[in-house]
């Protein structure tokens, strides 16, 4: 299974490429008020309102840093009212992909109820790396109402 390895702070995490899209360098979001703070905010990917989650803040608690190589994952899923819907994710250090069985991923035996979309791990000669779920992180998301924002700005722009 081919993975995206990124960073947060000093520790490595892999996120399937199956839903990737695109790898797209930070840019400008418009800041979404009222909402979690790893809630980095919405920005236009190819006339589409796509809200943008910072993995640093979700994960550590403190914001991605600017740096070159801070990217955007840009993620389809399909949403059930919906044809492709889109999600951005900001993460640290993009540079490397990783080619490893599903199966050499192995459970670290602590559950995080508060980060269900953390999954299993493996050893490299890099570290620990953990997988994140998108498939997880996309139901989490979905239910507290994150992946509508783009609608719910679109909506609240056309009333006004």
């Amino acid at each position: 299974m081919l993975m995206l390895l990124c960073c947060v702070g000093k520790d490595l995490y892999a996120i399937g490429t199956s839903c990737i899209v695109e790898v797209i360098p930070r840019v400008a979001l418009r800041k979404v008020h009222h909402v979690p703070e790893y809630v980095a905010g919405l920005f236009n990917y190819r006339g589409k309102i796509v809200p943008v989650i910072d993995l640093c803040s979700l994960i550590r608690g403190t914001s991605s840093r600017f740096c070159l190589s801070t990217r955007i994952i840009i993620i389809s899923y399909l949403h059930p009212e919906h044809e492709c819907q889109y999600l951005g994710l900001i993460a640290e250090r993009i540079t490397e992909t990783l080619n490893r069985p599903e199966t050499d991923f192995v459970d670290s035996g602590i559950r995080i109820k508060e980060a269900p979309y953390l999954g299993g791990m493996i050893m490299d000669d890099r570290g620990i790396i953990q997988r994140i779920n998108l498939e997880q992180l996309l139901t989490d998301a979905e239910n507290s109402y994150l992946l509508t924002a783009g609608e719910s700005y679109i909506n609240d722009m056309v009333k006004n």
